[in-house]
């Protein structure tokens, strides 16, 4: 007899109350095997995906995309295959998987052409579908389940022929680009979307024009309006900048850096061992010198509990770097930063901006900052004010590199100038102990040879 199942949010874990439901990759009526992935929820730090605990039809969908659900909400239904039948499917799919890995078919018609399921009319060929993974950000995909890797073998997801095959970070980035996968033309094996395939079809339609042409009045402006609703990371980005704001009395203190030795070192750096160990760019050496900077001023590499009135500084430097990407704004964790040479610290600088640029930064990689760096490059500007990242109580951010005269010696000469323009929590850090902390970074960035000095 057939019963009707409820999933429920499942708990994530770190104390996490509510997610975002950011999307589902089933509908009313769809067929899903146990492991399938759901629906893909945000938490503050990082998307997970929510899978089947069952095998069944979906009934309902009982949250919709942007909606903040509470953990234990349920949030879908869905009508159990009756076990002799799952059994059966499930069997059938094991022997098919290991004939055949890449076309994985559906239980009913697995059941069906094994000859388990007499009379049955055996449904259209599915379209293989991705293999299972755990969730991007944290392996919690398995929650309420004993064994993911008992099952994952026997019961991979399978994809419906009138469903578009992408991975979920795929599905993510089109929905933050609000792309209809069915339009984006597959370049993958089996027609599976990539990344690529997204950037393609940006690039295609990036050039139409904001004006339509008349035949007898020339150009005339197209008076549109777009509602963009704030979901996803967006929103998460949106709350977090609100809460720093609203809670943080920031001052900014900014100076001006000479950085005409520091970029000379680094070019000698890399002719010597660029090929060897990789190059360097200008971040390296900026870490290196907050690093330093920190161990005489260590009440700026701090977390404040305004809530508890408890200030907690912090012997190791975990340094939040703020990281641009398609999808907002991100912090990765560069972990122990004061314990790493400039080639170690490139390369944590490298790995963890790609993962939060492809979506598959864990949340242990995008908490537990003490503090920030945040850099525009090229696009920095003369001056900024950033935000500091809540609950820290400092955030260090570089402006434009320039060329300009300065006087030296009585004489004009060329110099490579740099702002630093960093935000402070006024009730932690004051304005003195601010300005001593980036005088200290400035001595070290202008002799270089300083940052190698234990």
């Amino acid at each position: 007899m057939n019963t009707t199942h409820s999933i429920k949010m499942p708990d994530i874990g770190e104390g996490i109350a509510e997610v975002e439901l950011v999307a589902w990759h089933v509908k009313v009526g769809d067929t899903v095997h146990e492991d399938q992935i759901l629906a893909d929820v945000m938490t503050d730090k990082a998307t997970v995906e929510i899978p089947s605990d069952v095998t069944g039809t979906v009934v309902s969908l009982d949250a919709q995309v942007g909606q903040v659900v509470a953990v234990g909400t349920p949030i879908i239904h869905i009508k159990n295959m009756p076990a002799a039948l799952d059994g059966q499917a499930l069997t059938a799919i094991k022997h098919a998987a290991l004939k055949e890995p890449e076309a994985v078919p559906d239980p009913v018609a697995a059941v069906a052409s094994a000859g388990a399921v007499p009379g049955a009319a055996a449904p259209s060929a599915s379209v293989p579908p991705p293999a299972f993974q755990l969730a991007r950000a944290n392996p919690v995909a398995a929650v309420g389940r004993a064994s993911v890797a008992s099952t994952a073998s026997l019961a991979m997801p399978t994809q419906r022929a009138d469903r578009p095959i992408a991975s979920p970070a795929v599905r993510r980035r089109a929905w933050e680009l609000g792309i209809d996968l069915a339009q984006v033309p597959a370049s993958g094996p089996t027609g599976r979307i990539s990344h690529a395939d997204l950037a393609a079809q940006v690039a295609k339609h990036s050039t139409i024009n904001s004006y339509s042409r008349s035949q007898d009045k020339g150009y005339s402006p197209i008076e549109e309006q777009e509602t963009i609703p704030v979901m996803g990371l967006r929103r998460k980005i949106a709350q977090k900048m609100q809460e720093a704001k609203r809670r943080i009395p920031h001052f900014t203190y900014v100076e001006e850096i000479d950085v005409t030795e520091l970029e000379a070192l680094r070019a000698q750096l890399n002719a010597q061992h660029g090929d060897s160990r990789g190059r360097l760019t200008l971040l390296p050496l900026l870490i290196r010198a907050m690093v330093l900077a920190v161990r005489q001023h260590p009440q700026v590499n701090a977390r404040y509990d305004d809530d508890a009135a408890v200030v907690t500084r912090f012997g190791a430097v975990h340094l939040g770097l703020a990281t641009q990407t398609d999808a907002g704004l991100m912090v990765p964790v560069i972990r122990h930063a004061e314990s790493l040479d400039l080639w170690a610290c490139a390369g944590e600088i490298r790995r963890l901006s790609d993962a939060a640029r492809s979506g598959k930064a864990t949340r242990e990689e995008l908490g537990g900052s003490t503090i920030t760096l945040t850099s525009l490059g090229a696009l920095g500007g003369i001056v900024s004010t950033p935000v500091i990242n809540h609950p820290e109580v400092a955030i260090v951010g570089t402006n434009r590199m320039v060329e300009r005269p300065v006087l030296r010696g009585g004489a004009v000469v060329a110099r490579k100038m740099m702002n630093l323009s960093s935000s402070f929590d006024h009730r932690v850090v004051d304005g003195l102990h601010a300005a001593e902390f980036i005088q200290r970074m400035r001595a070290l960035l202008e002799c270089p040879g300083m940052l190698f000095v234990p």
